[in-house]
């Protein structure tokens, strides 16, 4: 007897379990079905990846024009021939992708930027006694008069404050914010809200702090860039030097590099010359590079 009876509460606690398993399913695909639906709505805030930079047409035609001419001026000091341009035309994609980095890491600077004065915003609102909903609905109102209407902060609130409306909830939707950026500090903040949430925590305090360590942070990254801003600028003219002085010599006397074109021996030296070049130019860009 006592058997069936533990046989019989152990299967109980079987399907318990299997029943909150699918129960938390079911609040994943609701979640991700009601992404998907906004994409299919079009709404731009929730497309918006910020670990990648898309780059439209004008921005292609741009970068791979500036390719094609840095290719050739390199090959034809280097080489007296645009044939290794050519070579060097299937590597193009890797620029872009490069380019699309670079934009990407300066795109989630400038969003940490409207990021913090966003968060300032929803402090002051809910310093004047506003609730939390309606603090972001302040905030909003205040970016968009800062950023302008097409700024990033601008669309996230906006889309945030419009989810807020057919009951997301706002834990939610900044971490899904802060998955999105790229950025620690905003997921950061996303998981110290949603913990003050919960506990029922001083949100306008625990929001100040939060964002005043973001600030101390973000004032130490940009007082050691303005403090690097003339060695990234020494570094680039540096690298410039060698590329102006082949320019000159091989003008103004001709005859003293004609050696190191249209033989093996010669191009064999200035391909070195070439791949000094341009790991001496990789690290002098890693070293005036500091992430904080």
């Amino acid at each position: 007897m006592n058997f069936w009876r533990r046989r019989s509460l152990k299967g109980q606690g079987s399907k318990s379990k299997q029943g909150k398993k699918y129960s938390l399913d079911g609040r994943k695909r609701k979640a991700s079905k009601g992404i998907k639906e906004n994409q299919r709505d079009g709404d731009p805030s929730v497309r918006k990846d910020y670990h990648v930079y898309e780059l439209n047409i004008r921005e292609k035609a741009v970068y791979l024009v500036g390719y094609i001419l840095a290719a050739s001026l390199v090959s034809f000091l280097f080489y007296h021939s645009l044939f290794p341009a050519v070579i060097a035309i299937p590597f193009a994609g890797k620029f872009l992708k490069g380019q699309q980095k670079r934009l990407a890491e300066k795109q989630r600077k400038q969003f940490l930027a409207e990021f913090l004065t966003g968060i300032r915003a929803v402090s002051n609102a809910l310093g004047a006694g506003y609730s939390i909903e309606n603090a972001f609905e302040e905030a909003e109102k205040e970016t968009r008069k800062v950023y302008g209407e097409n700024s990033m902060i601008v669309r996230e609130f906006s889309y945030l404050t419009s989810m807020l409306k057919v009951n997301r909830t706002l834990e939610y939707l900044l971490e899904e914010l802060g998955q999105r950026s790229g950025l620690e500090d905003v997921e950061s903040f996303a998981e110290v809200f949603a913990v003050a949430r919960r506990s029922g925590g001083d949100l306008n305090l625990i929001i100040r702090s939060t964002v005043e360590h973001i600030s101390q942070k973000e004032e130490t990254r940009q007082e050691i860039e303005t403090g690097l801003a003339s060695r990234k600028m020494e570094q680039k003219v540096m690298s410039v030097i060698p590329m102006f002085i082949l320019f000159y010599v091989g003008t103004a006397s001709p005859e003293l590099l004609e050696g190191m074109y249209g033989n093996v021996l010669g191009i064999a030296v200035m391909s070195g010359c070439l791949l000094v070049y341009g790991a001496a130019f990789r690290w002098g860009s890693r070293i005036v590079k500091i992430e904080v």
